[in-house]
């Protein structure tokens, strides 16, 4: 699903413990560290989508979570000129997401990375809030710093918990 302006519709999902710590999945074969996202069908609405992606992409089902919430907005990032597939129509430049937040109901070992015939990642852990900022692809950083700042009240509340506050945002 590419709109008008060029922009994939997408869900983003951040899975935390009870520590307030995040879930940070290693995307299979690369050394790159994401949060579970992917694209939305044209049939479905952004929380369809975002609990087919964590059925794919982790083995969660909805009862092993509990969405603590969402974005109020579609966040975007473009992506860098070696990414776009010039010969495609419609030519897709970024990704639109909305984020999800979520707490881990279940226990770990309901984590199941190859669930699915493609798995997206090989590898996992569990992370402080934060640290993606730090680790995640430098196109995709300014998108994860609007997500986790509009989230974090939200994680605070339900959470019970205090997140440090980030010192400074990092650069883009």
């Amino acid at each position: 699903m590419i709109d008008a302006q060029g922009f994939r519709a997408n869900v983003g999902i951040i899975i935390l413990n009870d520590r307030g710590q995040v879930f940070w999945g290693r995307r299979c074969g690369r050394s790159a560290w994401q949060f579970p996202q992917g694209g939305m069908n044209p049939d479905e609405s952004p929380e369809q989508a975002m609990f087919r992606e964590l059925r794919e992409e982790v083995g969660l089902h909805p009862h092993h979570v509990e969405v603590i919430g969402c974005t109020r907005r579609w966040l975007r990032y473009r992506l860098p000129r070696r990414f776009i597939r010039h010969d495609q129509r419609p030519l897709c430049i970024g990704q639109k997401q909305r984020w999800f937040v979520m707490r881990l109901t279940a226990a770990e070992t309901e984590f199941d990375l190859a669930c699915d015939e493609r798995p997206e990642f090989d590898q996992w852990r569990w992370v402080e809030y934060w640290d993606p900022l730090q680790e995640v692809v430098s196109f995709k950083r300014g998108v994860y710093q609007q997500a986790l700042r509009e989230l974090a009240p939200l994680v605070e509340r339900a959470a019970a918990i205090s997140l440090p506050r980030l010192a400074q945002p990092p650069s883009a």
